[in-house]
């Protein structure tokens, strides 16, 4: 394979370049965008219209989750469907983008405001910007993975809006205004084009690989590094050739390769990186060290059962069952393990990926990627874990390494006592209304969370916040390993104490390491919390939701962030408080539980669980990503419907059309049984709403 790369003819682009085609502005305003598409109505970048250029900006929004399915070429249909505008005269949200609408325009250039492409690590969305015509996109600022997935295809990001006047006289534009900044990697792989060609060049010795401060100084000495740090020193590739790792010591800034722990991924990512490699690579190619490769079907297990008429009539039944096929039948030709259906269930999947990769893979003081935004889950027991994209994933099929800039960090304290009631969730709930995670300063940053109150969390609970990490949009989230750490792999795992403590050790921050921000949360001023629809960072106390009672119509609990074993204590023990005062699920309201794994279903079995959440009228569904995604039961069909869930994000059409809340474990239990949007109260009778009447439902 290798031999073969390096007779392939590789070249750099152009200097300089000219774009020929029209600027789409992404505003809030649906009129407007319906005239850039459908009129051929060019606009002018006036302060005005810098002001309504839409912020946070998803990648469901980009590609929605349906759109997903396709993986090739197809997706250039596609760029925007699920973007959300207002309709200034009625004041209703439209989504006025339509199938090859974009396309069809002429677009070169794409301009948003803040924290463009946020949320999944899909890389489907700039593949589906390149292939509509999209080659620059400009935004105030843009997310991490979505920002690498561009640079990784070939198309080109900035910050400065001044281009886009020259974008539109057609003036020549230098391909250094677009690395300037940049890393000397980052910068090579803008300048040939992309990921694959920049490796290409790298294995035929064409390009300079950067060294690191400690390289450079020559000095052997440490300095105080924080945890993250420690881990990237310890997985630098320092030798391509004989496959050398670790440097004393790195500091933010430093960009190189590391070496790779385990590399993972899903349906939706490894039919599309199957085929790059493929076709880049070649069809009998295998990839490097598969033992320490996975793949998952998790996210589309119980699609069939939710899936619209109209869609399954336009045949994306069928497309989204390609992916399985696809991706079981790579994984055969690679010797890969692959965790996907039950042995005689036809829906439901062995493990969500990031529930097993914590469950029975991850160790202290290791570095994993993954094809999903979530993948800080492994964060929770001293890991370093990230999202990639495809084309990163395959990359690191040919080589084992991963790219990276190391990141800053900055840490978030939690100490005082929380009441009983206030859960990890709701640490992430206020954390995420933070203005300095609001306005996006955390954005490729590492956060590390610490204090009395992280340290009281068991490895499930850490494991909400450091998932969570993709919500911050954080480059990963990380809490150091410590005693909790062993007992998890000991009691988990059946791992030897020794062994176990011998990965913990060191696996902490030094006293001394530099962080960018440090802030500082008292948990005894935190009460139970839910973000309002359209985004996580929505946060509010529940009791200040006012007087009128949020009904609501459906309560999902479940997900990568909260199916685990704690989790599912919480759901438990309020069910069980309910269910001794003679309640159960509120008659207006469809409750759904769906763990992240076989053995947190096993462990529901042996607790009593699966009896008790029977006895309360949810339904419990096998391990799957489901709702989270808008692919399994608990989504809203309606615009109308209202949902809560203990899932990890509610952008806009995320699970469904409805409004959908966040809230912890607790409150989600809690509101199945209230019907409406409330907390639990440890030891108070709970106060169902009288259930509506037929007619108004």
């Amino acid at each position: 394979m290798i031999k073969d790369l390096l007779d392939r003819p590789i070249e750099k682009r152009p200097s300089s370049m000219r774009f020929d085609g029209r600027i789409l502005y992404l505003v809030d305003d649906a009129a407007l965008v319906k005239a850039q598409l459908y009129e051929g109505r060019d606009l002018e970048l006036t302060d005005g219209l810098k002001e309504m250029l839409r912020d946070q900006i998803s990648t469901d929004e980009i590609t929605p989750a349906y759109i997903c399915f396709f993986y090739d070429e197809t997706l250039g249909d596609f760029p925007y469907l699920g973007l959300r505008t207002t309709n200034r005269t009625t004041g209703e949200t439209e989504y006025p983008v339509e199938r090859n609408a974009v396309r069809n325009g002429g677009f070169v250039c794409s301009v948003a405001g803040k924290r463009r492409g946020k949320g999944s690590s899909r890389e489907a969305s700039p593949y589906a910007e390149l292939h509509a015509g999209i080659k620059v996109v400009v935004a105030e600022s843009i997310e991490r993975i979505y920002n690498e997935n561009c640079q990784n295809l070939g198309v080109l990001t900035t910050n400065d809006f001044g281009i886009i006047d020259r974008i539109e006289r057609g003036d020549e534009i230098q391909l250094s205004e677009f690395t300037e900044g940049k890393d000397e990697i980052t910068r090579q792989i803008i300048e040939y084009g992309g990921l694959f060609e920049f490796n290409v060049a790298r294995l035929q010795g064409k390009v300079t690989i950067p060294v690191t401060s400690v390289m450079e100084s020559g000095a052997a000495a440490t300095r105080p590094m924080t945890l993250g740090e420690k881990i990237f020193a310890r997985h630098l590739v320092t030798d391509a050739t004989s496959g050398a790792t670790g440097v004393p010591w790195v500091r933010p800034g430093d960009a190189g390769f590391f070496r790779t722990d385990i590399r993972f991924s899903h349906e939706y990512v490894t039919p599309m990186a199957s085929i790059f490699f493929e076709e880049k690579v070649g069809e009998n190619a295998k990839v490097v060290d598969p033992d320490s490769i996975l793949f998952f079907r998790d996210h589309l297990t119980f699609l069939e059962k939710v899936m619209s008429q109209e869609r399954v009539e336009q045949g994306l039944l069928d497309v989204a069952k390609e992916l399985e096929v696809k991706q079981r039948t790579f994984a055969d030709r690679q010797g890969v393990t692959l965790y996907g259906e039950q042995m005689g269930k036809q829906l439901g999947s062995q493990a969500i990926c990031h529930s097993k990769i914590l469950e029975e893979y991850a160790e202290p003081g290791m570095l994993v990627i993954g094809t999903d935004s979530h993948t800080p889950h492994a964060g929770a027991i001293g890991a370093v874990a990230f999202g990639v994209g495809t084309t990163a994933i395959f990359n690191s099929w040919i080589t084992k390494d991963v790219r990276v800039r190391v990141p800053k960090s900055f840490k978030v304290v939690i100490s005082g006592v929380p009441a009983p009631n206030v859960t990890a969730k709701d640490y992430m709930l206020e954390i995420l209304r933070h203005p300095y995670i609001r306005d996006g300063h955390a954005i490729g940053q590492i956060i590390e969370y610490a204090g009395p109150a992280v340290e009281a969390l068991g490895v499930d609970e850490r494991a909400t916040m450091t998932n969570m990490a993709a919500e911050v949009g954080a480059f990963t989230g990380i809490i150091a390993a410590d005693e909790k750490s062993v007992e998890f792999m000991v009691r988990e795992r059946g791992m030897d104490r020794t062994r176990a403590a011998q990965l913990v050790g060191g696996m902490q921050s030094d006293p001394g390491a530099e962080y960018v921000k440090t802030i500082e949360i008292d948990a005894s001023t935190i009460r139970p919390m839910a973000a309002l629809p359209n985004d996580p960072g929505n946060g509010v106390f529940i009791d200040e939701l006012g007087d009128e009672p949020i009904r609501i119509d459906i309560a999902y609990a479940g997900s990568c962030t909260a199916g685990k074993k704690e989790d599912m204590d919480m759901y438990a023990r309020v069910f069980a408080q309910a269910d001794a005062q003679g309640l159960s699920i509120h008659p207006d309201v469809r409750a759904y539980i769906q763990c992240g794994s076989i053995e947190v279903r096993e462990y529901c079995r042996s607790q009593g669980y699966l009896e008790l959440f029977e006895r309360m009228g949810a339904e419990f569904i096998e391990p799957g990503c489901g709702a989270c995604i808008a692919a399994g039961p608990g989504v809203t069909t309606s615009p109308d419907e209202i949902s809560i869930s203990s899932q990890n994000r509610n952008f806009p059409g995320r699970s469904g059309p409805g409004n959908l809340y966040l809230g912890s474990p607790y409150s989600v239990a809690a509101s199945a049984v209230a019907g409406y949007v409330t907390s639990w109260k440890p030891g108070q009778a709970f106060e169902p709403v009288s259930p509506r009447k037929l007619a108004t439902v």
